[in-house]
């Protein structure tokens, strides 16, 4: 069976290493040593100044838009995991969509002030499959208006634009560290910020409120890593240049044999170090990719529908129309993307996708 993705497995005996240090140190939670080494690992792969890891990626949101959000109005895309708009639900927050771009399939920048009200008090935006959003326009935006701006960026690690880690934009960027990831933890996630007071904020906000074991700064939440998952990551690491030469490869043989006048592919913003997250492909109309997937899965390839439906569709977020992110969701697909993605394995689908695309 060929899945979207697979999980990658550091050698047993080095998660093992990392293991049997947490049996010496007899701590498992509550910011241990393996933590600690983790984000300051992190700090440095990335060459970034703040780092908070968190127990998901999801928390990162929700704490952001606790913090920053202040039950607004928060202006974000369509397209985009369901967890990015169900974390402005979940914290009392107003979702107002704003089309995406047709080939960058980041929000729109063009279109977010038309989206500004007086109840606007943030904009959140999503690194689409780790492709930057325009975001020296969304800052200026932002600054001009007077708005917070969080970035989901799910996908994006390791990607750099105009040099910089894509985490250093915004007023908190955050990621996640699922099994899915190109990175993991297992489960897993982080914040990001260059604001030294926000980051104080952040800390304590992901750990019950808590200033040392017996005061509060004030309202917190469970949002800490436990010392296993670390371990994980620790083991993970040192296989990211290999991880990403490998992604790199497959997505290369895509590029080089996929009849690319016939479908749509991701365009990657100029300035950017992309990082092979996902390749999604866009045909040109839904029952094309239906036959598509049917033919893959006959073979027992398994492609995802990613980010299927639009998420101005779902009943508690919906009632607004967006075309370009509608269109989109229903004729997207996410093609097999990992490491050990054989060559004979990457010649199937792509025989079968040219098949179709007549």
């Amino acid at each position: 069976m060929i899945n979207v993705t697979k999980t990658f497995f550091p050698p047993l005996e080095e998660y093992q290493k990392q293991l049997q240090r947490i049996w010496l140190n007899e701590w498992l939670t509550n910011r241990g040593e393996l933590v600690i080494e983790l984000e300051e690992k992190l700090k440095n792969y990335l060459s970034v100044d703040h780092i908070l890891v968190t127990n998901n990626g999801t928390i990162p949101i929700q704490i952001a838009l606790k913090l920053l959000g202040n039950g607004g109005e928060i202006i974000t895309t369509p397209f985009s995991y369901v967890a990015t708009s169900a974390a402005i639900v979940w914290e009392h927050c107003t979702p107002v969509f704003v089309d995406i771009h047709p080939e960058y399939l980041t929000i729109d920048e063009t279109k977010i002030e038309a989206a500004i009200t007086e109840k606007t008090t943030a904009i959140l935006a999503t690194h689409v499959f780790g492709n930057p959003c325009n975001v020296e326009v969304i800052e200026n935006i932002a600054k001009k208006h007077n708005l917070k701006v969080i970035y989901d960026a799910a996908h994006a690690f390791g990607v750099t634009y105009n040099g910089i880690s894509i985490f250093e934009y915004g007023d908190v960027s955050t990621c996640s560290f699922h099994a899915t990831k190109l990175f993991h933890t297992g489960e897993g996630g982080a914040l990001f910020t260059k604001d030294a007071e926000l980051q104080h904020q952040l800390f304590y906000s992901h750990n019950f409120g808590h200033n040392g074991p017996l005061a509060f700064h004030g309202l917190g939440v469970n949002g800490k890593i436990s010392e296993l998952q670390a371990a994980m990551g620790l083991a993970v690491l040192p296989h990211m240049e290999t991880i990403l030469t490998e992604r790199k490869r497959v997505v290369g043989f895509y590029i080089q044999n996929l009849n690319l006048d016939k479908i749509q592919t991701l365009k990657i913003r100029e300035n950017t170090q992309w990082n092979y997250s996902y390749f999604p492909v866009v045909f040109k109309d839904e029952a094309t990719l239906l036959q598509v997937q049917k033919d893959l899965n006959a073979q027992n390839i398994f492609p995802r529908r990613y980010f299927y439906p639009s998420l101005n569709t779902i009943d508690y977020l919906g009632g607004q129309k967006m075309p370009v992110s509608e269109s989109i969701a229903s004729r997207v697909l996410c093609l097999p993307l990992f490491k050990e993605l054989s060559k004979s394995d990457l010649v199937r689908i792509v025989e079968i996708l040219n098949s179709n695309l007549c």
